[in-house]
């Protein structure tokens, strides 16, 4: 496998960033939440491109670009779950004063709850957290994937359903993503939650009723990692559930967003 060439860092014109993609304007007027979309491993911003325009009424909708993957193919794959939460934390600070709510998916859950950590730690917490097929981060558990072959591996993201089979097929394609697939595979499996404060920020968990990765206890297991408010959606699907279910999905998303604000407003000092 040939290395991927050095390119120059891209930055979004918009953001000012190379980590944050903005697809869409948001509202026209009047105060709106920050939502922030965190891909699954080998995934890249433009898989949350119809969730965007789906919501860029109601938000300021932000999605994160990994390196290593798209106009950042030059770029060196983190390859574990800190360096990519640390990154992500550097970008969001031009948004951390303002209402702020992070959407992961699968290893993106991981790294929005390591997120939603460091903006408590720094004392500008998010105004809530939404995670999507990924069990809870206190249950631990080596799937053994990331040291897997090529083909392993490709076979692997085929069965989840989570890119077009047509594309797994073409040579140049499987060349493209296998860095990015792998080390985020890397980063998921190898990481290891360490014990601090539960969350103050709400959760609102996410998943397939048939994901063959996460049960259902699992996901719910969620519960346990705040003392905020917590709500739990089961949509039809497995892993990639998201594909089928993107108008339902969209629509718990925007609930969510009202349900923190309207929360965070029953909250707020008064007199």
């Amino acid at each position: 496998m040939t290395t991927p060439p050095s390119a120059p860092v891209f930055f979004d014109r918009w953001t000012g960033s190379p980590w944050l993609r903005r697809f869409h304007p948001g509202p026209p007027s009047g105060p709106a939440p920050t939502l922030v979309f965190l891909p699954h491993a080998g995934g890249s911003a433009a898989y949350y491109h119809p969730f965007s325009a789906a919501l860029a009424p109601c938000a300021e909708v932000l999605v994160a670009q990994y390196p290593g993957r798209q106009e950042r193919i030059g770029e060196p794959v983190p390859g574990n779950i800190a360096a990519m939460a640390d990154g992500l934390l550097e970008a969001l600070m031009p948004w951390r004063e303002r209402p702020l709510v992070l959407f992961g998916h699968s290893m993106g859950a991981l790294i929005g709850y390591e997120v939603t950590r460091r903006l408590e730690h720094a004392g500008t917490p998010a105004r809530g957290l939404i995670v999507s097929g990924r069990r809870s981060p206190l249950i631990e558990r080596s799937e053994g994937v990331h040291p897997q072959d090529d083909d392993a591996l490709i076979a692997l993201v085929s069965e989840l359903a989570g890119t077009d089979a047509r594309l797994l097929a073409d040579p140049d394609f499987r060349e493209l993503i296998l860095p990015a697939l792998r080390g985020d595979y890397r980063a998921v499996e190898t990481h290891r939650h360490v014990p601090g404060p539960v969350l103050r920020t709400p959760v609102s968990v996410l998943t397939g009723e048939s994901d063959p990765r996460v049960g259902v206890p699992e996901a719910m297991a969620w519960r346990e990692v705040t003392a905020g408010a917590f709500t739990f959606r089961g949509f039809p699907g497995g892993h990639f559930y998201l594909n089928e279910q993107r108008d339902a999905v969209s629509r718990a998303i925007a609930e969510d967003l009202a349900a923190f604000t309207a929360r965070a407003g029953r909250s707020a000092p008064t007199g």
